[in-house]
């Protein structure tokens, strides 16, 4: 099951790191600043907790412009999956 959310920053967990290119976060910032974030960042729903792993492009370019929600898709999934991701 697949739902479009907005959704606390704050709510989601990034557990792994990753490295943004800043040209391209700034250029996100503008685009979103201008015209609102034209996709959804993907994240999953496990146990009550939302696990982003990718979008991180724009999930930055939203914190840096001060927003606190950000559009997603969120995909319902069990720990096994969530597991998965993180190995």
């Amino acid at each position: 099951m697949v739902e479009i959310r907005e959704i606390p920053l704050v709510s989601i967990h990034r557990p792994l790191p990753r490295q943004t290119d800043p040209e391209k976060v700034q250029s996100l910032m503008q685009s979103i600043a201008w015209e609102g974030l034209r996709e959804p960042i993907d994240v999953l729903f496990v146990e009550g907790e939302y696990y982003g792993f990718s979008g991180c492009h724009r999930y930055e370019a939203h914190q840096r412009l001060g927003k606190e929600t950000i559009v997603c898709r969120v995909r319902h999934a069990p720990r096994s999956v969530l597991q998965k991701h993180l190995a």
